[in-house]
């Protein structure tokens, strides 16, 4: 079930169910999974002119998943960053997890409606990397947050811990996506927005906020 974060009427409820669709612009997949930006439903409607933005959502994760963010640490991150890379977004939607949704967060735009949307991670607290010994460039992204590479049966893994999943979610993922955010609608040389995934992460690695 949604948690309301703001009380409001049923008429001037940004987020209710639309039929409209929506273009990720980018997003960070589980690492044994290979990037690359696909179209799907957004079922978000623009907000109305009543709606304090970004429209935050939370639903509740599986048994088997948590969210090691709040709101609060959400809005903490974005009060540190300059106004024009946050003052677009219109929604941050905390997204319960299904066998379909396979990114741990992603940034959707169409109809009015630019999205974070973060998905749980696992209670557990082990990131499956796959089956091949995972590259210097993947290491480098969980540098700090996690444990070195171990192998158990036939999988690679890294072990984190609630509050390094916490840093990794605000310092590396929320900012990944707000700097395709920032790509999307700065950055002018098409080039350069077209490497969006190298900027969104260059975003994450360089922008420098207080947890």
């Amino acid at each position: 079930m949604v948690e309301k974060i703001m009380r409001q009427s049923r008429k001037q409820t940004a987020w209710k169910k639309s039929r409209t669709f929506g273009d990720i612009k980018g997003g960070r997949r589980w690492p044994k999974l290979k990037d690359n930006i696909v179209k799907r439903r957004h079922s978000l409607l623009k907000p109305s002119e009543f709606d304090e933005l970004p429209v935050y959502m939370v639903e509740n994760p599986s048994k088997d998943f948590y969210f090691p963010i709040t709101i609060d640490d959400i809005k903490n991150v974005l009060a540190q960053l300059p106004p024009e890379h946050v003052e677009g977004l219109t929604h941050i939607w905390l997204r319960k997890t299904n066998k379909k949704e396979k990114y741990q967060g992603v940034y959707t735009v169409g109809s009015g409606v630019r999205l974070i949307t973060l998905y749980p991670f696992p209670k557990s607290n082990q990131l499956i990397l796959g089956k091949e010994r995972p590259t210097h460039k993947l290491l480098t992204w969980y540098k700090g947050y996690a444990s070195e590479p171990q192998k158990e049966k036939d999988n690679w893994y890294i072990e984190f811990t609630e509050e390094s999943a916490r840093r990794y979610y605000l310092e590396r993922l929320l900012l990944h996506e707000i700097g395709h955010y920032v790509n999307e609608t700065l950055v002018r040389n098409k080039a350069a927005r077209y490497k969006s995934e190298n900027s969104a992460d260059n975003y994450a690695f360089n922008m420098k906020i207080d947890i």
